[in-house]
């Protein structure tokens, strides 16, 4: 074959070019119908979830009713039930919030979650769940664990447990385009908006089935001593069937529909045991998987003896809390971090926390604490302790790396024609010559999204330049424009800018500096 030697002109390689481009983009692109499918399945999904967030209302009317009627009854299945709600709630709500913050970076402040405008974006949820320092996406990983470790301890049913436990599932597929992905990365990343929001609302969906599992399962216990029984079972009612280390076990040994005027003998390990009124306790001083055996005697009408075996498992496991910082994942020295400290299955009121290593403070404060650590780059080690059975039992130490407070972004902030309190920020948008005039001065700050930390503006400089592009440099008095600077802005004419720059400001803890980012201000 002959080789081709004809010159390919510069018009006919940028057509090349653009071709290659086009294709890229359409391959790219995610098809409408895909993402309608995405909005219907969600439709659906809500729907599911609505529903049975109204038939898991009535069984909590049912049990407020119960309540009403027999306290001492069901004040435990009540109380069990309450703690579910309070679980499903938290989980629910963090999904939701999720949702509407996508759909807001997606579409705007005026988005809506059931009628997303932009469902192809691929930057909300990377950006929501996957931003380092701000993303969500590991904090929702462990709430979801945590959850269905809570759930499952309170579900009987080897059927429930598997479908709650396929639902919750937080294992990453093992597949070729999965390497190297955490779940986070494998649900979230790239992924189009109306995909990502019905994920969470698939999440929600199952959080609400299993609520109601659990309630019809507490239900079921309120009742089962008025409903006639033909046959007579042995029960072991653990308070936890997952113990610390050097806690103890307890249980509740039963027989179903027993007379209370006849305690039936109760044996483990083939030697009868003495509890009270079938509480039995052992010893577990080390970790692991183990299994109580033995059997109930009682006798019938008739006089016969009935036995009836029983077995539970249960696990012993070393101390483990959980300490999170409510804002973000490292502290800051010099500032007031809220913590919030807990122990899975120990109220609030029975764990406590220090710092041990002596880096800074830790005071109680509302149903958190706020730690304030005192030197950068030396972590916080916060030590936690719970008590259980009438004794202080620590449950380990958990160590935060301590970082100083990130510089501050220059604003100006002023009120709208709405009379709503606004923050100019720059980066290209223009700010009304009426609204800049109005303003008393300059303000710093760390504003976020999730951060909303002030800094005291201690002076700046504001920067215009003549016709000859010449800079003029104008001193402000401390956080405020000066009287020169306001005349220089009342004579710059729209489309005109000018800058502020050289801001020294204060942070809450305590260290002053001097920004290097420039406010850019465009005369509207």
């Amino acid at each position: 074959m002959a080789k081709n030697t004809k010159r390919v002109s510069p018009r006919q390689k940028m057509i090349n070019l653009m071709y290659v481009v086009l294709m890229a983009m359409l391959a790219m692109n995610v098809s409408s119908d895909v993402l309608n499918g995405f909005t219907v399945v969600g439709d659906g999904l809500t729907r599911s979830a609505d529903n049975a967030t109204l038939q898991n209302q009535a069984l909590y009317e049912h049990f407020e009713q119960q309540m009403a009627k027999n306290p001492e009854k069901v004040r435990s299945w009540y109380e069990k039930a309450q703690y579910v709600r309070q679980l499903s709630d938290s989980l629910y709500t963090f999904a939701e919030d999720l949702k509407t913050r996508m759909v807001i970076m997606s579409d705007g402040k005026e988005g809506n979650v059931r009628d997303i405008k932009n469902r192809d974006n691929l930057e909300a949820s990377t950006q929501v769940m996957l931003a380092p320092g701000t993303g969500e996406g590991h904090n929702l990983f462990e709430r979801i664990n945590r959850y269905r470790e809570a759930i499952l301890q309170m579900v009987t049913d080897s059927m429930q447990t598997r479908i709650i436990s396929d639902n919750f599932n937080t294992e990453v597929p093992l597949k070729g385009s999965t390497l190297g992905k955490n779940w986070e990365e494998y649900n979230f990343e790239n992924m189009p908006v109306a995909a990502a929001v019905t994920q969470l609302t698939k999440l929600q969906s199952d959080v609400r089935y299993a609520e109601g599992e659990v309630l019809h399962t507490l239900v079921t216990n309120i009742d089962a001593s008025d409903v006639r029984v033909n046959s007579l079972d042995a029960y072991v009612i653990p308070t936890s069937q997952n113990v610390v280390r050097g806690g103890r076990f307890s249980a509740r040994i039963v027989m179903a529909a027993v007379d209370t005027t006849q305690r039936p003998d109760i044996y483990v390990g083939g030697k009868l045991v003495q509890t009270n009124n079938g509480w039995y306790e052992v010893p577990c001083p080390s970790t692991g998987d183990f299994t109580l055996n033995g059997y109930i005697e009682t006798t019938d009408g008739s006089g016969d003896v009935v036995q009836r075996p029983f077995t539970q498992k249960y696990t012993v496991v070393d101390p483990v809390a959980t300490v999170s910082a409510t804002m973000m994942n490292v502290l800051y020295a010099g500032y007031d971090n809220p913590i919030e400290v807990s122990v899975p299955g120990v109220p609030a009121n029975k764990v406590s926390a220090r710092i041990s290593n002596g880096n800074g403070t830790l005071t109680k404060s509302g149903k958190g604490y706020i730690c304030r650590p005192a030197k950068i780059g030396q972590d916080v080690i916060i030590a936690v302790s719970a008590e259980q059975d009438g004794r202080v039992q620590s449950m380990g130490d958990y160590k935060f790396r301590v970082r100083q407070l990130p510089d501050p972004t220059p604003m100006i902030e002023y009120v709208d024609a709405n009379g709503n309190t606004q923050r100019y920020r720059g980066g290209g948008a223009k700010l009304p010559k009426q609204s800049l005039m109005k303003a008393d001065g300059i303000i710093a700050a760390i504003d976020d999204g999730l951060l909303n930390i002030g800094f005291k503006v201690i002076s700046f400089e504001m920067i215009t330049f003549d016709n000859m592009g010449n800079a003029m440099p104008e001193i402000s008095e401390g956080a405020l424009f000066s009287a020169r600077q306001k005349a220089t802005m009342n004579r710059l004419q729209r489309g005109k800018r000018f800058y502020i720059s050289g801001v020294k400001a204060q942070g809450p803890d305590g260290v002053q500096r001097q920004l290097t980012s420039t406010l850019e201000v465009i005369i509207n």
